[in-house]
Parts: C-alpha cells; sequence; structure tokens
C-alpha cells in the first residue's frame, strides 16, 4: 500500500536519493527544498515538490494547506535538511549558531509539530543526525556549531518519543558517520566516504517502513565512521 512521505533537504544528496527511492516504490513523496529544480526535473507523478525554507512560516502553511487537500495523513516524515558551518569556535559568531540552530533544531521542531495533527497510529518521524552529536563520539575541530546542534537533535528526539509514547506515533534518530555528500566535503575537504548517498537512502527507506514498530527514541548509529584529520 502506498505510503505518504515527506523528506527534507531534497535538491541532492540523501534527500534527492530518497525522493527517488520512496518515488520508484510507488509512494506518494513531498519533496522540500530551496531549490526544487533537481526534484521537478525528475518528473515523477506521484513527488510533488515545495520550494521550502525551515525557517519560513509562510512556507510551512503552504505545506500544511498541500497536506489537508490532498492527503489527509502522513505517514513519515524524514528530517534530512541540514546546515553546517566549518569554522574554528573563536571565529563562529553567535549569527552562525543562529543560522545553524535554526535549520537543524529550531526548524525540525516546527515542522514536526505542524505535521504532528496529521500524523496517525504507526506514522514514523525520523531526524538525521551525525555521529559527531553523538555524547562520547570523536569530535572535530571547526563543528562546533553542527555537532552542538546535532546533539540538540538527538535529545529532541528522545523527549518526543517519551512524551508521545501513548499516541502510536513512533520518533527514531539516525546519527550517520561518513557519508559521500557536499556537506561532509565541506566538512572534511578531500575526504571520500565509503558510504555513498544512494547507499545510505536505501538504508534509510528499509528503516522507516520497516522499523517504527520496533524502536521508538532509539539512537542509531549508521556507518559508523569517522573522517580522520
Amino acid at each position: 500500500m502506498a505510503k505518504n512521505i515527506i523528506i527534507t533537504g531534497t535538491s541532492s544528496g540523501i534527500g534527492y536519493e530518497l525522493v527517488k527511492i520512496f518515488s520508484t516504490k510507488g509512494h506518494n513523496v513531498i519533496a522540500l527544498s530551496r531549490n526544487i529544480l533537481p526534484t521537478n526535473d525528475l518528473r515523477l507523478s506521484n513527488v510533488y515538490s515545495i520550494s521550502f525554507d525551515i525557517n519560513n512560516n509562510s512556507d510551512h502553511k503552504v505545506l500544511i494547506e498541500y497536506i489537508s487537500k490532498n492527503w489527509k495523513h502522513v505517514d513519515v516524515l524524514i528530517n534530512n535538511a541540514g546546515v553546517l558551518i566549518n569554522k574554528p569556535f573563536s571565529e563562529t559568531t553567535t549569527e552562525d549558531f543562529n543560522k545553524v540552530y535554526s535549520t537543524n533544531v529550531f526548524g525540525v521542531a516546527a515542522i514536526i509539530n505542524n505535521i504532528l495533527p496529521f500524523a496517525k497510529k504507526g506514522s514514523h518521524v525520523i531526524n538525521i543526525s551525525s555521529v559527531g552529536g553523538v555524547q562520547g563520539s570523536a569530535k572535530f575541530s571547526g563543528l562546533s556549531a553542527y555537532s552542538s546542534s546535532k546533539g540538540a537533535l538527538i535529545t529532541l528526539t528522545e523527549l518526543l518519543a517519551e512524551e508521545y509514547k501513548n499516541s502510536g506515533i513512533f520518533f527514531n534518530v539516525l546519527a550517520l558517520g561518513a557519508v559521500q555528500t557536499k556537506m561532509l566535503e565541506k566538512a572534511f575537504p578531500g575526504y571520500k566516504a565509503p558510504c555513498s548517498a544512494g547507499e545510505m537512502a536505501k538504508y534509510i527507506y528499509n528503516f522507516s517502513l520497516k522499523t517504527n514498530s520496533l524502536s521508538n527514541g532509539g539512537v542509531i548509529l549508521v556507518s559508523d565512521i569517522t573522517p580522520k584529520r
């Protein structure tokens, strides 16, 4: 049976590959990204692309309106969009922290809040974090804003799983290691990851549809490989 799937950060990398996988499998997809040309160019009848800034309330209203008119409910929400700033802590400004946290934490909280009225028993919310946000993991200089925001996202996911545990809605977080994406290249220039965006997308696809009844509030480390500097 076709599911209704929302994915953020779909212009490239893991999000783009997820759109292709879900649509090929016959599911309905809303692809959210500032740049909708890549997903529009796929010309898939079961994919609806929305130019979406996760920090723009007007864009959230457009999303809600579309769901209300066309779907009524949401089965899976994958919060994949993220912002990374790579610079020494001494040069990282309050504005830099606000930019990263606005997308990686506050924006995720906002979209979850807006989607919850359309969630039903069995709906699954997956937040994409980073191994760098896991307590006790290897940390790297230059990523103070990014990794700390991903740590906050992990805690937010655990809190939501607890708060909604009697609703039948599941919340899990995937803490990704090295995956070959533009964001990895920005964090670790020249490093070649052993895992491609397509391979990770296949894992997330299976996890989103087959694991929701088995895990709630889980912090799952995936491709737990960290680059060497």
